[in-house]
């Protein structure tokens, strides 16, 4: 008797703590997404400014300065971790061209509003990727915890589901990694 009271008893304390680590990391992810979520709201507040800053200078590029509006509107619609990872794979593509046509205009290169805006923008985007990567940690290390075993047999009846990566898509790679085009 006493010995299947011991047993029970190691039973429960590995079943509590194999439950509170699936918690533990459950929640690193959800701090890891809000550090995402926190970047990425800096990084649309910022979108319209340089918008702004654009169309004094480059009044005919209208079809790039929407489609950086556009992008930026689909990025903070987003709702899912992968609609939110294609919008924002679109709105850094759309960027990467805002500053390509930035380069065919010398005063607005010189410009110290647009010069500050880009900077601020380039931390953004160091801080949005250090961010990914951590949060893609935290994800890949739950994700393993619930397939390891023993904790295998306690997430899914105590709903521990597998997270998503935030990662650019292979159809959003190659549009994000091409070279814009720029025409005149």
């Amino acid at each position: 008797m006493l010995i299947t009271l011991g047993v029970i008893a190691v039973l429960a304390v590995v079943i509590v703590l194999i439950y509170n680590r699936l918690v533990a990391l459950r929640q690193t992810c959800r701090q890891a997404w809000g550090d995402i979520d926190v970047q990425l709201k800096q990084r649309h507040d910022l979108v319209p400014n340089l918008v702004e800053t654009v169309k004094g200078f480059a009044k005919h590029e209208k079809e790039t300065l929407e489609n950086v509006t556009k992008a930026r509107q689909m990025a903070v619609d987003a709702k899912s971790i992968e609609e939110m990872a294609g919008a924002e794979n679109m709105l850094t593509g759309a960027l990467r061209r805002l500053f390509a046509v930035s380069e065919a205009y010398p005063d607005l290169k010189a410009n110290q509003n647009f010069l500050a805006l880009q900077h601020e923008l380039a931390d953004l985007e160091n801080k949005i990727a250090a961010a990914r990567r951590f949060f893609n940690n935290a994800v890949a290390e739950f994700n393993t915890a619930i397939e390891q075993f023993p904790a295998v047999l306690l997430a899914s009846p105590f709903g521990f589901k597998a997270k998503q990566f935030f990662e650019v898509a292979a159809a959003d790679r190659a549009a994000v990694e091409a070279a814009p085009n720029v025409k005149f």
